[in-house]
């Protein structure tokens, strides 16, 4: 079934393989026909990753990166969309010779080629692949065909199946029962894929005699069944599946090495994360709150930042459609930072302006992501300014101020996919700013997602105003961050800063956020 955590047991698996010294790449074959998450509503399939390429992914990646703190690209997430898409090009270009395209052996084909391009030079590297939906869907069908043919390929002791599966308990009769899991290897072994390893997920311990009921059942060997329970952070599943020799296995089954791992780093992150010494109350103001993964790499960079201070950030979820001049202060009193993320469309667009401006007003320190920044500007223009219609065109086509307007490579542009600034982009930061001090750095990259920019006619407006322009792209042409001087902390950024945040590395506007709110409660 889905949820059940495949995800972060490979990036667990990812983790203690390169504690052991390897180099580890991942990726993740969603069997969604979406050409790519780009298009697809936060609420129904949470975010939009960002990688430095550019490249629109599965939130899953997102784990990978913070976990094994490599940066991945467009070859780690592929979609059924991807690869029909790739598939058709190529029969349109008469690529096959006039011949029959089929699932098999074309589109399984163009599967294993994603897997290939993974491959590095250097021998020593590992490629973690995730194959997205559950065993018996129909969609992952062509997926499961490529991954035999490739260890077919390959040889069984050079590429590997870990099932992830779900041992449920009843409470009515107090069992656990192995019949799910037993069927769901059955299903997978008459697909010619037979599991090497199976990580069974479960609400309470897995006993030795349940482990080996399994590995008879399933031909599988006892030491390669492993319990995966609940933990109390995400953090805390690869030392608890070290503790269940998961890696010993993986490199047991590909007949390498084993060395002891380096965790000390990383046990030491998770004892600050779970024993802190302080707390502080935190609201993200968004509109897509309904479900707390539309913004997970935001709430993730958040704990991080509470990791680094030795702080609990408790997020208070706060639905900006229901914010408004009334009841500000109400919904914001109990906060002591505000973070007004990224998204699209008008819908609660005002309640994240009334939030930045209590923000601004109150000093309470604040962090603006993406729209998250322009609708500061907005909020800037409209109170401080006196532009009381000042809008971006995305929301108001007709405001006389559109302090913030389309990027002029836009214009005329109606395909939604794919047609955004993404990626990795320089920033000039501006010497003597919050920025600058928080980042230790004049020269930054970020990863971008958004359609629209500041109006560059009313900077000097904004400058003389108050506000200050505190990060440029390298040419000038662009604003990048923005921050108020008479204010203990007031950043926002055109960019996506939540996507490079790591547990163990958190990302300087984050960490400098719960720094900064710390300081108002001890006030």
């Amino acid at each position: 079934m889905s949820g059940l955590g495949k995800g972060i047991t490979a990036a667990s698996l990812g983790r203690l393989l390169k504690a052991r010294g390897y180099h580890v790449t991942m990726q993740k074959f969603d069997p969604y026909i979406n050409v790519d998450p780009g298009t697809m509503n936060p609420i129904q399939h949470g975010e939009v990753f960002v990688t430095d390429d550019g490249t629109e992914t599965d939130l899953d990646l997102g784990h990978y990166e913070r976990f094994i703190n490599e940066s991945l690209d467009k070859n780690s997430n592929v979609t059924t969309g991807k690869i029909y898409w790739s598939v058709l090009n190529k029969e349109r270009h008469g690529d096959y010779g006039g011949g029959t395209v089929q699932v098999i052996p074309h589109i399984t084909n163009e599967i294993k080629d994603r897997i290939y391009k993974a491959k590095s030079e250097d021998e020593e590297t590992i490629s973690i692949i995730e194959i997205g939906g559950t065993v018996g869907d129909i969609e992952s069908q062509p997926f499961l065909e490529a991954i035999r043919q490739f260890q077919a390929e390959v040889g069984r002791e050079n590429a590997i199946i870990i099932q992830v599966t779900l041992i449920p308990y009843l409470k009515a009769s107090g069992e656990m029962k192995t019949k799910p899991t037993q069927m769901s290897v059955k299903s997978l072994q008459s697909m010619g894929i037979w599991p090497d390893i199976l990580v069974c997920r479960s609400d309470y311990p897995v006993d030795d005699d349940m482990k080996r009921k399994i590995a008879l059942f399933c031909n599988v060997k006892k030491e390669h069944v492993l319990q995966n329970l609940d933990a109390k952070s995400l953090y805390e599943v690869p030392l608890m599946m070290e503790k269940e020799n998961l890696a010993g296995a993986v490199c047991e089954c590909l007949h390498i090495p084993c060395p002891k791992p380096d965790l000390a780093q990383w046990k030491q992150m998770v004892e600050d994360f779970h024993y802190p010494d302080k707390s502080v109350n935190i609201a993200i103001v968004g509109k897509y709150v309904a479900l707390h993964d539309a913004y997970l790499s935001v709430a993730e960079a958040l704990r991080h930042g509470g990791i680094a201070n030795k702080a609990e950030v408790n997020i208070k979820w706060v639905d900006s459609e229901e914010v408004c001049e009334e009841n500000v202060e109400h919904i914001l009193e109990d906060v002591s930072g505000i973070i007004v993320p990224g998204g699209f469309g008008l819908r609660g667009i005002e309640g994240k302006i009334v939030a930045i401006k209590y923000a601004r007003e109150k000093k309470i320190p604040f962090l603006g992501i993406c729209l998250g920044m322009q609708l500061a500007i907005t909020e800037f223009a409209r109170n401080v300014l006196g532009y009381k219609d000042a809008a971006s065109v995305e929301f108001d086509p007709d405001t006389t101020h559109p302090v913030i307007h389309l990027m002029p490579d836009q214009e005329g542009v109606e395909n939604l996919g794919g047609t955004l600034r993404l990626g990795s982009y320089p920033c000039v930061l501006r010497e003597g700013t919050k920025a600058m001090e928080v980042y230790g750095s004049r020269n930054i990259a970020e990863r971008h997602r958004h359609r629209y920019e500041v109006n560059n006619d009313y900077r000097q407006d904004l400058e003389n105003a108050g506000m200050t322009l505190s990060g440029m792209s390298p040419d000038g042409r662009i604003v990048e961050m923005i921050e108020i001087e008479e204010h203990p902390y007031f950043l926002a950024t055109q960019a996506h800063p939540e996507f490079k945040s790591r547990p163990d590395a958190p990302h300087p506007l984050f960490k400098g956020l719960v720094e900064a709110a710390l300081k108002t409660v001890s006030k």
